[in-house]
């Protein structure tokens, strides 16, 4: 169940990188337009921890893509 969920994350970062870097923005600048540490973005696109449904909301909302498009794999981004 472990590895799923690792496998679930570093999906998501995959997929958040693609997106950030399709609207052509930095990591700094999503995180500014999202209000939360850019650090924390760079986790994110790591897959190296867990964001809430909450922070993921906040930057899909920023890339104007749903939150659902974060986990969709068949994207290419």
């Amino acid at each position: 169940m472990q590895d799923d969920f690792n496998v679930l994350c570093n999906q998501v970062g995959k997929r958040l990188t693609a997106l950030r870097r399709r609207s052509g923005i930095s990591q700094e600048e999503l995180a500014f337009r999202a209000e939360i540490d850019r650090t924390y973005i760079s986790q994110i696109e790591r897959g190296v921890c867990n964001p809430s449904l909450f922070v993921l909301h906040k930057v899909s909302s920023v890339l104007k893509v749903t939150v659902t498009m974060l986990f969709d794999e068949r994207e290419d981004g």
